[in-house]
């Protein structure tokens, strides 16, 4: 990866950041123009994929939908030339009140130095009661 283009820790730490400040448009930066989001749950052997701003935009917005109080914490990030990871606790509640508490992974492909995959696994704990960890 060039040099110019070399995406670092802090990159990834500034992402982690604006997915918890819910601003989708601050993450959109952070995506290539052929960016593909690849979610933790859905019928698909990966998930459900999402692939092109559009889809990815509408994509990142489900979780905030699904969990609007939602919070990636205890964020650790690591970059190995053009693929890199992101460790993190995953909280949210429901509309119904089910709260999830899950470490997850977020597991990157970079190009010109923005994100232009990002694969998400998240354990698969069920829903905790208060808030345990």
């Amino acid at each position: 990866m060039d040099q110019q283009n070399q995406v670092s820790v802090e990159f990834l730490q500034a992402f982690s950041d604006a997915w918890n400040r819910h601003d989708l448009d601050g993450l959109m930066e952070f995506m290539a123009d052929d960016c593909i989001f690849q979610a933790a749950g859905g019928p698909e052997l990966c998930g459900k994929t999402f692939a092109g701003r559009a889809a990815v935009r509408e994509g990142f917005a489900l979780a905030w939908q699904t969990f609007p109080d939602a919070q990636w914490l205890d964020g650790v990030h690591f970059v190995c030339g053009d693929r890199g990871v992101s460790e993190w606790t995953f909280t949210g509640t429901r509309a119904d009140g089910t709260r999830i508490e899950a470490r997850g992974v977020d597991i990157f492909t970079f190009r010109n130095g923005k994100i232009a995959v990002k694969n998400a696994f998240r354990k698969d704990r069920p829903p905790v009661s208060g808030a345990a960890r």
